[in-house]
């Protein structure tokens, strides 16, 4: 569903140059679960930026479902960016729209009626659990039910993949367990391709069937989840596997 082929991405230029994202190829399959971790400052989040070119690789090719996005238009960037959804840290919800409001918003120029779009938003919301919120504005809800809210938005379009961009970053560890068992439900019930950014190993373990783990805008490991976890190769992974598995004192 997703390949990335010597993707690299810097900023800047001279002696301020930063090499965000360095030479990665990756191969995500249709249907899977795939995690990238890293530290801040590891690339990870300009990396899946790069997957719907919010970011355009300094070089290095991105095919999304069979199509280089590298080589499209604006027009044909614009059309395949609607079947891929992406969720952030923070929501990015528009407070002065009600729930129903900003999940609507986003299907504008689909090409359907007030009412399908209606029935819609009341579909996608009773499917990520929050179907009596329609008529509530953001400042109304909790921080998981604002994730639910754009979880929904992130599905308007009917996407093949779902970008989740440090999801649960500011959730609390309960909130957090439900959201991504919605993220897990949604990806066996729609078969949607999902890549979850995070530097919680503990989110790696819970959900994904893959993952990459990045340093310095490289991936230095990467395979199933229980092999990385029974045998890590690389330092990096040892001190993430660690974060879960002991309870220490810092």
């Amino acid at each position: 569903m997703i390949e990335l082929t010597h993707v690299s991405k810097d900023f800047g230029k001279g002696q301020q140059e930063v090499h965000a994202v360095r030479d990665v190829s990756l191969s995500i399959d249709k249907g899977e679960i795939f995690g990238i971790i890293g530290f801040s400052g590891a690339g990870k989040s300009t990396l899946v930026r790069c997957i719907n070119l919010l970011e355009r690789p300094t070089a290095g090719t991105v095919m999304v479902d069979n199509k280089d996005l590298t080589a499209l238009s604006a027009r044909e960037l614009r059309q395949a960016r609607k079947k891929i959804g992406m969720i952030f840290q923070h929501f990015n919800l528009m407070p002065s729209r009600t729930v129903a409001g900003n999940v609507a918003y986003s299907m504008r120029g689909s090409g359907l009626s007030r009412k399908e779009t209606a029935d819609k938003v009341a579909h996608l919301l009773e499917l990520v659990g929050i179907g009596d919120k329609a008529n509530a504005y953001p400042s109304q809800l909790s921080g998981g039910q604002k994730q639910r809210v754009a979880i929904a938005r992130a599905l308007a379009n009917d996407p093949n993949v779902l970008l989740c961009d440090e999801a649960t970053s500011a959730l609390d560890p309960t909130t957090t367990r439900s959201i991504l068992k919605l993220i897990q439900d949604i990806n066996r019930r729609m078969g949607i391709t999902a890549v979850i950014i995070t530097h919680e190993m503990a989110v790696v373990k819970e959900i994904c069937d893959r993952v990459a783990v990045m340093e310095h805008g490289n991936v230095v490991e990467e395979g199933d989840v229980f092999s990385i976890f029974a045998a890590p190769k690389a330092g990096i992974t040892r001190d993430f596997i660690r974060t879960t598995s002991n309870l220490q004192k810092i």
